[in-house]
């Protein structure tokens, strides 16, 4: 039973596809219809069971236009920390390190506007910063947006720091894992090539297995009904993914690195930065060149044997090392208001 739970867990990170659209701050068409295919009930159920264990439940709240749906864990007692999934991702990409948080923290993780279950209106703005801004009517609504610890992967990064930026008397810290961005110096694949990304959609049989490699270091070995039902369901949604990448690709022509680094510039919270060593769509070299633009960020932590998705490849290692980090950034208080406080 061990091994199975592992193997589904491992397939479940291919449903989000996060890691191969993080191009730093795209806009791509929104339509009223959220989900191409019906996942197989196997995994359907397995992601009950997965909440379950992480002591997350799943909870809907609407927010004017928008019917967000998200998990939820964790005493509101305790710190609130808001967990942002990549693009084309989904809540519960984060159930296995929410799985660390909860027992100490308040654990609020949405599927993001037009992914998921997260219901939008036909034409709806998914530019980086309409969503960071739905995020906070979302955060003030469920009463979480004072003190706000938030964490953001891949795409997910970029609004975590659009967010930290431009509320910075509300947020406590930022944890930027394989952070989305216009890097300078940093050779990432998509900014020699954007249209390489369209090599990591799953369109035909066999394209699984390629796609994995890229994502991950150590891709697993996946019973064939498993993978079979995995490869089908993103092949079925390969249209809509091509469109979105499309739109990345014209959107990412319109910033620059100068942009990128004056808002990163501008962020006040102490920042973790965590990156898988062998990431092969985000070169792990751009971990330095944020660490070189935030104020108050730490050494970046680099992770051996692991790609682009450190959540779903070593969720223990990730939360051994953000909580940590969540125990003292707690203590500090907002540099803004606290001007003993010395910023780098």
């Amino acid at each position: 039973m061990k091994g199975l739970h592992s193997t589904i867990c491992y397939i479940l990170k291919l449903g989000c596809l996060s890691g191969l659209l993080m191009v730093g701050l795209p806009s791509f068409a929104a339509n009223n219809t959220q989900s191409t295919s019906i996942t197989p009930p196997i995994l359907q159920n397995y992601l009950i069971q997965e909440r379950k264990i992480a002591g997350l439940t799943t909870k809907t709240v609407q927010v004017g236009k928008v019917t967000w749906s998200y998990n939820e864990g964790g005493s509101r007692a305790n710190p609130s920390i808001l967990l942002i999934h990549g693009l084309a991702g989904n809540r519960d990409n984060w159930n296995r390190v929410a799985h660390f948080l909860t027992p100490y923290y308040h654990v609020i993780i949405p599927d993001l506007p037009s992914n998921g279950d997260t219901k939008v209106p036909v034409n709806f703005d998914n530019s980086v910063p309409n969503v960071t801004d739905q995020l906070r009517q979302f955060a003030e609504k469920i009463d979480i947006e004072d003190k706000l610890n938030i964490a953001g992967h891949s795409l997910g990064g970029s609004i975590a720091t659009v967010y930290a930026a431009q509320y910075p008397f509300d947020t406590q810290s930022l944890f930027l894992l394989n952070s989305a961005g216009i890097y300078r110096h940093a050779a990432t694949p998509y900014t020699k090539n954007p249209y390489s990304l369209k090599q990591l959609i799953v369109s035909k049989p066999g394209d699984l297995d390629e796609v994995m490699h890229q994502l991950m270091q150590n891709p697993p070995v996946l019973p064939f009904k498993l993978k079979q039902a995995q490869e089908k369901q993103l092949i079925s949604q390969a249209d809509q993914t091509s469109k979105m990448i499309d739109q990345v690709i014209t959107m990412n022509r319109i910033y620059t690195p100068d942009s990128f680094a004056r808002l990163t510039k501008s962020v006040e919270a102490p920042t973790l930065i965590l990156w898988g060593k062998q990431d092969k769509i985000i070169n792990v070299a751009a971990a330095n060149e944020l660490k070189s633009l935030l104020k108050r960020a730490e050494a970046p932590v680099i992770l051996n044997n692991v790609g682009h998705m450190p959540l779903l490849e070593a969720e223990q290692e990730v939360a051994d090392h953000y909580l940590p980090f969540l125990a003292k950034s707690q203590k500090f208080k907002n540099p803004l208001t606290d001007r003993l406080i010395p910023l780098n």
